[in-house]
């Protein structure tokens, strides 16, 4: 880049510029309207583009030149058009190709709807996947932007996802995964997967690739992930109560303690087993507090937390075991309440049942030791229906505020 008035030019990316990403041939740049850089990477047969955490590959990141719809050879030029589509003169094989831009969320790398206090949904779920697809005793789930949804299959050790409106999955299959409890997508679309059964660390899938790389350690499963908007990544050790986390790009695997003493007790400064986890905006931490049946809330910079639902609270609402925990974009808290089968919330006159309400068991209208629940862009609720080792959709009824 040459300044204005300059003749002495600085580099971006590529040789000498430490820290970016490594370049073979560079051919075509551009830049959008945030002064993200896109750039052809002719030799190495793909695009690349900076982001807030740095630079990344978003196509022909197969690590090997070719013709299929997902490779490129010796590509020259790229433009985009007024929807955010890529279009590059693939050289090599010459065509033209078009990317379609698949999510363009500033925010969020997942789904916060807005609800009103008095939201409804429908009782009786759809069964959107069964054990035949997930396997047995499903954890994780997570629900991205523009509605892919992923869950670990713990059995087979692959992840899979299913684009929206699809009722086909595809299997992901990852080297030395095993047992994977959670899962998180960043803004930037790599994928975090809790490997800490047998591995002792998280992983992060690069974009669009099968690479690997071994992000935080740990001393055994995270049964909750998650990334806030200052890019900490946060793991939940339910076996040794505590929550860690680890700022990303930092240069280090070893994280640092968020919540709880490693001693399992109902302390304000102990955990009993934690698993959801969630960080709000002004990076407070919300902690499913297991077996204290209870729900913690750490607020940023402090250890100690305060319990705002369950044992201990000035609530009155009693809950059995909770392990999950989710808000929307007015803070409403949404509650996995696993040994109560059911999934509970907050609104302005205090909590109240949302599904699973008729206790325990596997009609449309029940769930089994649920463990998880994500949104969908529309408000739907997914649910991970462990014992029942299916992943119900509670679809949204009425959510108007009037």
């Amino acid at each position: 880049m040459f300044p204005v008035g300059q003749l002495t030019g600085i580099t971006l990316a590529g040789a000498s510029a430490p820290g970016t990403i490594t370049l073979n041939q560079p051919s075509g740049i551009t830049l959008d309207d945030n002064e993200y850089l896109f750039i052809v990477d002719t030799f190495n047969s793909r695009i690349v583009g900076s982001g807030p955490y740095g630079f990344r590959c978003l196509f022909g990141c197969t690590a090997t030149a070719g013709s299929s719809s997902s490779q490129l050879y010796y590509p020259e030029t790229l433009r985009f058009d007024n929807h955010g589509n890529l279009f590059v003169a693939d050289r090599g094989n010459s065509r033209v190709q078009k990317f379609i831009l698949a999510s363009n969320s500033c925010s969020l790398s997942y789904n916060q709807p807005t609800f009103c206090y008095n939201a409804l949904w429908y009782s009786n779920a759809s069964t959107f996947a069964s054990s035949s697809t997930i396997g047995t005793l499903p954890y994780g789930i997570f629900i991205n932007g523009i509605n892919t949804v992923y869950v670990p299959n713990r059995i087979s050790n692959t992840i899979l996802s299913w684009p929206q409106w699809s009722t086909t999955s595809t299997s992901n299959s990852y080297s030395n995964l095993s047992n994977p409890y959670s899962l998180f997508m960043s803004m930037t679309g790599d994928i975090y997967i809790d490997n800490g059964y047998s591995y002792g660390r998280v992983d992060k899938y690069i974009f669009n690739t099968s690479n690997r790389v071994a992000v935080m350690n740990v001393n055994e499963s995270c049964y909750g992930l998650f990334i806030d908007i200052n890019n900490n990544l946060y793991c939940s050790l339910k076996n040794l109560h505590q929550v860690v986390k680890l700022l990303l790009n930092n240069g280090t695997t070893i994280p640092t303690i968020a919540a709880g003493n490693g001693s399992s007790g109902s302390l304000s400064n102990m955990l009993n087993s934690p698993q959801g986890i969630y960080v709000d905006s002004n990076l407070n931490l919300y902690i499913a507090d297991s077996a204290n049946n209870r729900i913690q809330f750490v607020q940023n910079g402090q250890l100690n937390g305060m319990t705002i639902v369950g044992n201990g609270s000035s609530t009155n609402f009693i809950l059995n075991y909770p392990t999950g925990i989710v808000l929307d974009s007015n803070g409403y808290l949404f509650i996995v309440d696993s040994y109560n089968h059911r999934i509970v919330a907050s609104s302005s006159t205090g909590f109240r049942c949302l599904v699973g309400c008729s206790g325990g068991g596997s009609t449309a209208s029940q769930l089994s030791f649920p463990q998880s629940m994500a949104f969908d862009s529309y408000g739907n609720i997914y649910v991970t229906d462990r014992n029942n080792s299916r992943v119900q959709q509670f679809a949204l009824q009425t959510n108007n505020c009037i």
